[in-house]
């Protein structure tokens, strides 16, 4: 098989002498790729190293041709250009001096054979459903799917060899997905993607697990790596319960050993006590006895501690992956207490109008639902906010922030910069909670898997999910305690373990919830009470 990504012992740490990678060997076939791994074991360092990002500390990346690169969070200039971020502005405006009457040499040869880029880039746009964003837009108008979707048009407009993709479906909505899978599945070079998405994870080829810092390469997609994996696993704990019962054999055997020879041994003294052998003889006795207890003993011993390291052995096959344990601030909202008041703006074609049966005026089709003009959240509701990318979900979670609520609120952004950088995991956390000690503080992070000098991190340096975790300690840390959170997209750049805990333990929270989410699988586990619809034409509706 030949392979066109070679990594060869590869080592990588922060400048803080956080280690990532350490000597890590792999090597990736053509087809599609999906790296998985539990949150901070170097997926992202890896594909950052790969797209020449980052430089490792020893060893080298082989790559056969031209890579493309979609980081997990892109790089946002508000005021650039939709044409800066596809990388195609110097053509165009070549291509346009050229339309004008100028010649200059340095005009042609900035196009080269590029001469239709704005009519193949604005077909890339419109197949991945973009048709409505022009070339000459700024990237602050579009909301965080949308530029997610232009940057991956960017990579396509390339044509690339190898292409890179790092959790490409954050932020993305239903109908972005759908279009980022087919771009996928459409794929013909050499693709390595870092996702939880389970359907995208079903469109690749082979899976490549980054853990205990090492690749292993699993054939065929992710339900055929968690059937394989969920067999291994079976075995290994059988392995373990035959381990077991070996250890408890041998720890029966040695007291069984120890209580034949104690018995000997108290038999020859009673002998010679007894004046039955000559004290000569009984002294010779028992020191064949003693020697030969002696060497009982040391077999016994030697057998009991080779059933315990085989029985350690096969407990290290056995997965026990760390899950972040959340615990939620126990505040409880009463059910009938208005937690939220919010006054919204009508549509920009106004609400339209009703008859008491719920039909529009004018002879219309009957309304599926009634525009709110005002968000009104009450006790311990459990909202989904719901709509394509650029309806504005993230602009009303930041208004509710500013407009302020009737009890103390939190916010979870999308884009996870609520920490300082410059500071440790430890510090901001502390910035959030200061009447809180630094070993209380120790304590809370160990729960979200910040332990000993992991928390010593500086927040710059973190993995998108570890950085995930440790906004999330800081945020559920605050004082007071928050009785309204606001979530934007909180399943992104968590693994899947991680997501069911999330679940797990905003399902628990007494408090008020509102989750700006994408992702269905995840806000079923919540409980939702109400589901909310927004739209810029058609504004909030109640679904």
């Amino acid at each position: 098989m030949s392979f066109s990504l070679v990594i060869d012992h590869v080592s990588f740490a922060w400048p803080d002498g956080g280690k990532v990678l350490d000597g890590l060997d792999s090597a990736f076939p053509a087809g599609r790729t999906g790296l998985i791994g539990l949150n901070g074991s170097g997926k992202s360092t890896l594909i950052r190293i790969i797209a020449g990002e980052l430089v490792p500390q020893s060893g080298s990346v082989s790559v056969s041709g031209e890579v493309g690169y979609l980081p997990q969070s892109v790089p946002l200039a508000a005021g650039r250009s939709v044409s800066d971020l596809l990388e195609i502005s110097a053509t165009r405006a070549a291509l346009h001096a050229i339309e004008s009457g100028d010649v200059a040499e340095e005009h042609f040869a900035a196009v080269g054979d590029d001469w239709d880029v704005e009519e193949r880039a604005l077909a890339e746009l419109d197949r991945l459903g973009l048709g409505h964003v022009g070339l000459d837009r700024t990237v602050g108008t579009l909301s965080g799917g949308e530029t997610v979707m232009v940057a991956l048009a960017a990579q396509l407009l390339k044509r690339p060899d190898v292409l890179l993709l790092d959790e490409p479906t954050n932020n993305l909505d239903l109908d972005a997905r759908r279009r980022l899978y087919a771009a996928v599945s459409a794929w013909q070079g050499v693709l390595l993607l870092v996702s939880h998405d389970r359907a995208l994870l079903e469109l690749v080829d082979q899976i490549a697990e980054l853990r205990d810092g090492a690749v292993r390469m699993y054939g065929g997609n992710l339900s055929a790596y968690e059937e394989q994996v969920a067999a291994e696993q079976e075995a290994a704990e059988r392995t373990v319960r035959t381990a077991e019962g070996e250890v408890r054999r041998q720890q029966r055997e040695l007291v069984e050993a120890r209580t034949r020879i104690d018995r000997g041994l108290r038999t020859g003294r009673k002998a010679f006590e007894n004046k039955k052998v000559p004290k000569i003889v009984a002294n010779g006795l028992k020191r064949k006895a003693q020697v030969s207890a002696g060497k009982q003993r040391s077999l016994h011993l030697e057998k009991l501690e080779e059933a315990r390291e085989r029985l350690t052995e096969a407990e290290q096959s056995v997965r026990d992956d760390a899950e972040i344990r959340i615990q939620l601030p126990g505040t409880e909202v009463p059910a009938g207490r208005t937690v939220l008041t919010l006054p919204l703006d009508p549509p920009p074609g106004g609400a339209p109008a009703t008859g008491e049966d719920g039909a529009e005026e004018d002879g219309a089709e009957e309304v599926r639902a009634a525009v709110l003009e005002t968000l009104v959240v009450r006790g311990p509701e459990r909202i989904a906010l719901l709509g394509p990318n650029g309806s504005g979900k993230t602009t009303l979670l930041k208004r509710i922030l500013a407009h302020g609520a009737h009890v103390p609120v939190r916010y979870l952004p999308q884009r996870l910069d609520l920490l300082d950088d410059s500071l440790s995991v430890v510090d901001n956390v502390r910035a959030a909670a200061p009447s809180a000690s630094v070993n209380e503080v120790r304590a809370r992070l160990a729960r979200f898997l910040f332990r000993g000098d992991r928390a010593n991190q500086a927040a710059g340096t973190l993995s998108g999910g570890e950085r995930f975790r440790a906004t999330l300690a800081a945020l559920l840390s605050a004082e007071p305690p928050p009785q309204l959170l606001l979530l934007d997209e909180p399943t992104n750049n968590l693994d899947m373990a991680s997501v069911d805990r999330l679940a797990q333990a905003l399902s628990a929270y007494r408090g008020a919830l509102i989750v700006a989410s994408h992702d269905m699988p995840f806000l079923e586990t919540l409980g939702i009470t109400r589901r909310l619809h927004l739209d810029r034409e058609a504004g909030l509706t109640e679904t």
